[in-house]
Parts: C-alpha cells; structure tokens; sequence
C-alpha cells in the first residue's frame, strides 16, 4: 500500500489514491462481500454494506497511511456495518411488529365493539318485542336488578308468575336472536 503512496508526487496525489483503492476494492471485495452474505443472507443488503464500507474507505482515503492492517480495518468496518444493520432489522422488526399487533388489537377491539353494538342492538329489538307486562318483568329484573321476590311486590303478582315471565321472556329474546343475528344465545 505504501508504494502506491510513495509512487504519487508527494502531495497526496488523487489519481494514485484512486488506484490504491481501485486495488484495495478488487482485493478484498469478493472476501468481504462472501463473509456478509453468510451473516445476513440478503444479497441486495449485502451490496449496499460493502458500498458503505469502500465509501467510507474512500472517505478517509488521505489518512490510508495510518492503516496498518488494511484487510483487518476493512474487515472491522463491515463487521461493524453488519452490526448496525443487524440491530437496525431487529427494531424494525419488533417495531413493525409492535405496529402491527397495535393494528391487528384495535381493529379486534374496533370489530368487538361493532359485534357487541349489534348484539345489543338485536337484544334491544327482540325485548321491544316482548308483550308489555313481559318487557316490564324482564326489565326489573335485568336492568334494575331486582330479584323475582321484589319484582311480584312491586307488580302485584306471585313470584311465580315472575319466574314464568322471565323464563318466556328469555326464551322469546333468544328465539329473536337466533333468527335475527346468527348469534346462538344460550
């Protein structure tokens, strides 16, 4: 390497720079390029690390006479690339997953909502269905709470008559569901 150097006219001539590097690169190009590809097994990425390491050789081609070791720094910086290009797949990788369970999530939570908007919607319609006094029972017991003992004191019935209602009401708002949504309600 240095007798390429020493070969210029003293000034850091260019032209011999260029030769230099036009040797170095057809030197160590194949070797490099035969390593990267079994680390990474891209041949277009492997391309664009070898172009950066010979660019960044050709960046700091007025201090080649510092290198040493050409073959070991060359070796250094593609090990070094393969490294950032590694990690930076690694995060791509978690972050387009990350983005991707993030989707798939809230398009489950936005598909969920719209599923229990319908249900609700088709439960709706079959208890607006329901005979007055039915409706009224199943009401009070599902919305209000109450219990078949309370409910036949504030209407005036046996709880028997409550638990007969409620158990048609649920058999009537299942049978509307069933042919109204596809949903089976049990």
């Amino acid at each position: 390497m240095t007798s390429y150097l020493h070969s210029s006219d003293g000034n850091g001539d260019e032209h011999a720079l260029e030769i230099l590097f036009a040797d170095v690169f057809q030197q160590h190009e194949h070797r490099l390029y035969t390593l990267a590809l079994c680390l990474i097994k891209s041949e277009q990425h492997v391309k664009d690390i070898i172009q950066e390491v010979f660019m960044k050789l050709w960046e700091h081609r007025h201090h080649l006479q510092d290198i040493n070791n050409m073959e070991a720094w060359l070796y250094r910086v593609m090990e070094n690339k393969v490294i950032d290009f590694l990690r930076k797949a690694a995060a791509d990788h978690r972050l387009k997953d990350a983005i991707w369970n993030s989707i798939s999530q809230a398009r489950n939570d936005t598909d969920e909502w719209l599923e229990a908007r319908e249900y609700n919607r088709i439960i709706q319609q079959a208890i607006d269905h329901l005979p007055p006094q039915r409706r009224r029972i199943y009401c009070l017991h599902k919305k209000e709470g109450l219990d078949h003992a309370q409910i036949a004191e504030e209407l005036s019935i046996s709880r028997h008559t409550v638990k007969n209602q409620l158990s048609a009401a649920l058999q009537s708002i299942r049978s509307f569901v069933a042919r109204n949504s596809g949903f089976f309600f049990l």
